[in-house]
């Protein structure tokens, strides 16, 4: 087995403990890794994802980074805390956020992704929907491509994931971040959602990309009002359905202002590690979060819970 301080030069390298067999389902038919280009990540147990805007706009601004010292040291800061996966975005995907040029992307996430790479050693994710950034911050050192429109948004970007090598987050959406709160009514919202999903993994296998390499995400706030959010939460076992790990993002986002009676980001903490609990109870993997050490500790209070053991 490699450390974590060991080159990551073959897909041979686990973040965690190595799994008895990669990529295999554990008995409750749950994947027990995930490959990124080239590291595998441990599902075992929870997998804290980082965020790491560097951005002026994202609405929670102790997301955000101003420059590539800023980048790095809260990158330094959520691996102390226990982050397994960091995810850099250069472009706020906010309800209502005005959309980023792909210079101006590239010119804020590629020197913090080419600085993270040779200073921190977990995987990086470029949260992005323009493939000539994906293949660009895979290039710079990225493992993985978040993209919240599950390759809907740009019609190469399965292709250059593929080409890339990356592992690859699908993500619901309905419409673009200016309009996706424009309409949030649903006939079936589990069954829209699930199928959107399902082209998603469909698309990105047809241009080659394995599913070991794909992770799901239901997409809580994008196109969904509260009740909908809730209804993805109360359900969220229903998307084991389609074999693949489950990415669950809530931290700190507007329906749970709603909920506890905060208008402030920043207030949303504890409704946040709720969903977090939540999502271990209901056999979720990996948590995109704010705030890595309470999500940890909090995944991995649940977690103990749920498998009555240490973790």
């Amino acid at each position: 087995m490699n450390s974590l301080s060991d080159p990551v030069d073959s897909p041979d390298q686990f973040f965690g403990c190595p799994p008895a067999c990669g990529g295999s389902p554990d008995p409750a038919g749950l994947p027990l890794t995930m490959q990124g280009r080239s590291c595998w990540l441990d599902l075992r147990r929870p997998v804290i994802m980082g965020i790491l805007n560097v951005t002026p706009d994202s609405f929670f601004p102790g997301s955000r980074a101003d420059s590539v010292d800023h980048a790095l040291a809260r990158a330094r800061r959520m691996l102390e805390e226990g982050a397994d996966i960091i995810d850099v975005g250069g472009e706020s995907t906010r309800p209502g956020a005005v959309l980023v040029g792909e210079q101006e992307e590239l010119d804020r996430v590629i020197p913090v992704i080419e600085a993270l790479a040779g200073a921190v050693p977990c995987p990086l994710s470029i949260d992005t929907n323009k493939s000539n950034v994906a293949r660009a911050a895979v290039a710079a050192g990225a493992e993985f491509v978040n993209d919240i429109s599950g390759f809907a948004f740009d019609p190469d970007m399965a292709d250059v994931v593929a080409a890339c090598g990356a592992g690859a987050f699908l993500m619901h959406t309905r419409g673009k971040p200016a309009n996706m709160q424009a309409d949030t009514g649903y006939h079936d919202l589990l069954m829209e959602i699930m199928a959107y999903l399902q082209k998603a993994v469909q698309q990105a296998e047809a241009a080659g990309i394995p599913r070991s390499k794909l992770a799901i995400d239901p997409g809580i706030g994008f196109g969904k009002d509260l009740s909908g959010n809730l209804e993805i939460l109360c359900r969220l076992r229903e998307f084991h359905a389609l074999g693949l790990p489950v990415l669950l993002g809530t931290s700190r986002k507007n329906f749970i202002g709603q909920i506890v009676g905060q208008s402030d980001p920043a207030e949303r903490l504890n409704g946040t590690l709720a969903t977090v609990a939540l999502g271990v109870a209901c056999g979720v993997q990996i948590f995109r979060v704010h705030d890595v050490r309470p999500a940890r500790e909090a995944a991995l209070m649940a977690w103990a819970v749920v498998h009555r053991q240490l973790p």
